[in-house]
């Protein structure tokens, strides 16, 4: 290698094929969170489901390359969704066409515009709940071989999505409404919902991302 040359930092397949889902995963979030659906006769804002594959990706990424790279990944998906947010706000201010009828406005408009609460909450239940995930994912390792596979890492997505997932529900519940309405019923409801989806989903979805990601790197 002659002098003028610089060698290029390489990465694993498996991390920048995580990478580029998760900063979408952090972008669609917000937006599905408008629609919620029936769950075990509970209304859930469907912005859970994006944000489990965030939580199914930082475990396999915590996994695959260990907690550091996890944690980076976590830290610079608000790099994505403070763009989003911006682009957003500026889109907001920007003046419609008139060839834009008032019912698509009006639907755009509550779609995208959120209060400043709602707005800051959402950064901050996501940082504190995605660190708190890698870090109990991380916790549960142990020495074992078997924490590497199997059963042992879909308990240890399981019970580390569970909580990170219960805490973002407080957190961000009580951010955004609190004094607006009584948020005790949404809490619960809420938290109830992640736990069940934490062991139901997540689980599986680890293990499945794990074995993806081995692939990956292997034909890397």
């Amino acid at each position: 290698m002659s002098l003028t040359q610089t060698a290029t930092p390489s990465i694993a397949r498996s991390l920048f094929v995580f990478a580029l889902i998760y900063g979408g995963m952090t972008v669609i979030a917000g937006v599905l969170a408008f629609k919620q659906v029936a769950f075990v006769g509970l209304a859930v804002e469907s912005g859970i489901f994006a944000f489990l594959v965030l939580v199914v990706l930082s475990s396999a990424v915590a996994q695959l390359h260990g907690r550091p790279a996890a944690d980076r990944m976590v830290l610079w998906g608000f790099v994505p969704l403070a763009i989003s947010v911006l682009l957003i706000v500026v889109v907001l201010q920007l003046p419609p066409s008139a060839e834009m009828s008032g019912e698509r406005l009006a639907a755009f408009n509550t779609v995208l515009s959120s209060t400043p609460r709602i707005m800051a909450a959402g950064p901050i239940a996501y940082g504190v709940s995605l660190l708190l995930n890698v870090w109990l994912f991380d916790r549960l390792r142990g020495r074992a071989a078997a924490s590497n596979n199997g059963w042992w890492l879909m308990l240890r997505g399981g019970l580390a999505s569970a909580i990170s997932q219960a805490i973002d529900s407080v957190i961000f519940i009580t951010l955004a409404f609190y004094g607006e309405f009584p948020i005790a019923d949404l809490i619960v409801g809420q938290a109830l919902a992640k736990i069940v989806l934490s062991f139901v989903l997540v689980p599986p979805l680890i293990v499945l991302a794990v074995k993806v990601g081995h692939k990956l790197d292997r034909r890397g």
